[in-house]
């Protein structure tokens, strides 16, 4: 050492911290782990889904798990920014991704990304792989209003196709 003195190794909590396997980056057992529990979510919304019967009117399939009718619905007469969801994943997690993309555009959005999610939380779990950092630097704030305007306008779709 020349009289400068090295700083101590200080372990880096950082969620999406890599470490070197073989000169590649690989995600930490946190990392991992986390992966591993956001698979089995998914996985477990998915299979949910998969055992409701989806309502042909396109809206009212989250009454089968036991929750109230929608009061927006009932009260207005039109749709919540959410109705249909419930109804869109069941037929996607079933197959069926044109009965849900018909049913709740926003909806059958989210399905997929729930089931590319699933997949990929595993891919992380069991590889290590730095997917989760590359997904993660994907959130902007341009990706969430996107997701945001989506939202709307498959609220729209769903006013102008209701049938209460």
């Amino acid at each position: 050492m020349d009289g400068v003195s090295e700083a101590p190794a200080i372990l880096d909590a950082a969620p999406l911290r890599a470490r070197a396997v073989g000169g590649a980056r690989r995600a930490s057992a946190r990392v991992r782990w986390a992966a591993l529990v956001g698979a089995g979510a998914c996985l477990a919304l998915l299979v949910v889904a998969s055992r409701l019967a989806p309502e042909a009117a396109g809206h009212g399939t989250h009454t089968q798990l036991g929750l109230p009718p929608c009061a927006w619905a009932e009260a207005l007469g039109k749709p919540c920014m959410t109705c249909g969801m419930t109804t869109a994943f069941a037929y996607a997690a079933r197959g069926d991704l044109l009965d849900s993309a018909r049913t709740q555009p926003f909806g059958f959005v989210l399905a997929v990304l729930t089931a590319a999610t699933g997949w990929g939380a595993l891919h992380v779990a069991a590889t290590g792989s730095m997917l989760a950092a590359a997904a993660s630097r994907m959130l902007t704030p341009r990706l969430l209003w996107t997701a945001g305007a989506m939202l709307l306008a498959a609220w729209g779709y769903k006013v102008l196709t209701w049938h209460g």
